[in-house]
């Protein structure tokens, strides 16, 4: 299959992409489990990561499109870990086996050219997830972004080939979006990228204080969404934007501005 190249409109769409991701209100315990288990796994994909110089949010992402977070399983495509692959990519890792799975993750990482690859960016990150999937969607069906990446998200509603060449416009994804993942462990402070190195303050809107709990009040819900938007629109910050300025948010206004919250208990 043919493979895109990285242009800069190419980049401009990722990025924009990315920066307004949400999750569909649907999927939002998915999305959550499925970040809570990766969290719970970081230490296992940050050692394999550091070792090759490869993102460990980047691992954990394929690993939950790949084999639902299964150690048992080839990164490669979910196959068994107790024989080579058999789907494609067929017959990885190359010998007899028995392989760990960071053995054959690491195969899994430099075929696919992870280990040379240096652009650790937004726009990077999000190349290179697309390419491990394949071209298909960008190439063949463009007005069906790629579920791979934005599955579970405003950007997909429907349409998932089937199998290798079988297309279909009304099937529907049934797994979260790599990008969309990524997307929460960015909000949850688990993942950063070269390009978003941190924020830069100016004029916030009406800031609220510290909150221990969801507010009931619609005024105060309004005004702590458009402190988390204006928050979200410095560079590297990502929060959802539910209303609840607690700790995530207050910790946002600390790298924007210097200061916590009004009323959080570390300021």
């Amino acid at each position: 299959m043919a493979q895109l190249t990285l242009t800069d409109s190419l980049r401009k769409e990722y990025d924009s992409l990315f920066s307004s991701c949400a999750v569909r209100p649907q999927h939002q315990g998915e999305i959550d489990a499925a970040v809570a288990k990766i969290i719970a796994h970081k230490d296992r994909y940050a050692a394999l990561g550091q070792s090759l110089g490869v993102p460990w949010t980047l691992i954990a992402v394929l690993h939950e499109l790949e084999c639902g977070q299964s150690f048992t399983r080839h990164l490669h495509n979910g196959d068994p870990l107790d024989r080579p692959t058999v789907q494609v990519p067929k017959g990885r890792p190359p010998g007899k086996g028995p392989w760990s799975w960071e053995q054959s993750a690491t195969d899994a990482l430099t075929i696919e050219g992870f280990t040379r690859w240096k652009d650790w960016s937004v726009a990077g990150v999000l190349y290179k997830l697309e390419c491990y999937n394949g071209a298909g969607y960008r190439l063949y069906h463009p007005s069906v972004l790629t579920p791979y990446l934005w599955s579970y998200s405003n950007h997909y509603s429907a349409g998932k080939y089937k199998a290798d060449g079988a297309f279909s416009g009304s099937v529907i994804s049934k797994q979260p979006g790599t990008a969309v993942l990524l997307r929460r462990l960015a909000e949850k402070g688990e993942c950063a990228f070269v390009d978003q190195p941190g924020a830069t303050p100016d004029t916030p809107p009406l800031v609220v204080s510290y909150m221990h709990q969801a507010p009931t009040d619609p005024v105060i819900l309004a005004r702590a969404v458009a402190l988390q938007q204006w928050l979200s629109s410095h560079t590297g910050i990502y929060l959802r934007p539910d209303g609840w300025a607690g700790k995530d948010t207050s910790a946002a206004y600390q790298k924007v501005t210097g200061h916590y919250l009004p009323g959080d208990p570390r300021g």
